[in-house]
């Protein structure tokens, strides 16, 4: 599968990106929201990894223009962030409309158990 991590941390984009890429995926990576409407777009990915704390723009409202978008609405989106509390989960999957949710720091169980649903 291919997938786009969206993470202004170099440490957790590059922690993601190489248990995926062990797990046989391609991986495109961008450092901010801004520049990856475009690369979303581009099309191609079989899901977003998105953050939700960054600097510029921030996951949800990234997510938000996603979804508004008519080339991107159906396009599946992880948010990934240190926020695991189960309404802060709920809010991420529920309100803000992502397909699934990763708590950080990610592990390869819990990166697997994500693909499994994204395979499914």
């Amino acid at each position: 599968m291919r997938f786009l991590i969206i993470d202004d941390s170099n440490v957790d984009s590059h922690a993601l990106a190489s248990i995926l890429e062990q797990l046989g995926h391609n991986v495109d990576r961008c450092e901010s929201a801004t520049d990856a409407l475009s690369t979303v777009e581009a099309g191609g990915y079989d899901s977003i990894f998105l953050d939700v704390v960054m600097p510029e723009q921030d996951g949800y409202k990234f997510l938000r223009t996603v979804r508004l978008n008519p080339v991107t609405t159906k396009q599946h989106v992880v948010l990934c962030s240190s926020k695991k509390t189960p309404l802060e989960i709920n809010y991420g999957v529920q309100r803000a409309g992502a397909n699934d949710y990763l708590p950080k720091p990610v592990s390869p169980e819990s990166i697997e158990r994500v693909l499994a649903k994204i395979a499914g």
